[in-house]
């Protein structure tokens, strides 16, 4: 399986794409203020890499319930699923995902002023590597 993680933010959406069994951080595509012109461009990456699946994450409370932010992503994964018929689009929840990339970033040394800049397709690659081991 082939597949783009996305982990969808307020001012930038993460992507990383799987090789195989690993999922690596690909891009971070900064907000547009158009919400077709993001979600095209999260569907032209994936059809670019090859993905059967586009993974989406879903912001979800700590006791599992969802807010309003799950009730945006929802309405993202739903539009998102119109424009690619051929491509199957799922949820995954991304609790913590943004946590454990920076403090992946910052054991590594990454600089706080170049954390920022990478925090989002780190914090993708970590739901969908989750993803992934839950699917073998």
């Amino acid at each position: 399986m082939k597949a783009l993680g996305v982990d969808l933010g307020a001012r930038r959406i993460g992507l990383a794409v799987s090789a195989g069994t690993l999922a690596l951080p690909h891009a971070t595509i900064a907000r547009s203020g158009d919400p077709t012109a993001d979600r095209s461009a999260i569907v032209a990456v994936a059809r670019d890499e090859g993905c059967d699946t586009i993974v989406v994450g879903l912001a979800r409370s700590l006791d599992g319930g969802e807010g309003s932010a799950a009730v945006q992503g929802r309405k993202e994964i739903a539009a998102i699923r119109e424009l690619v018929p051929e491509i199957s689009v799922v949820e995954h929840d991304e609790r913590f995902t943004t946590v454990i990339a920076e403090r992946e970033l910052r054991s590594a040394g990454v600089a706080p002023r170049r954390r920022r800049g990478v925090v989002d397709e780190t914090a993708a690659a970590v739901m969908l590597q989750s993803f992934l081991d839950a699917a073998s």
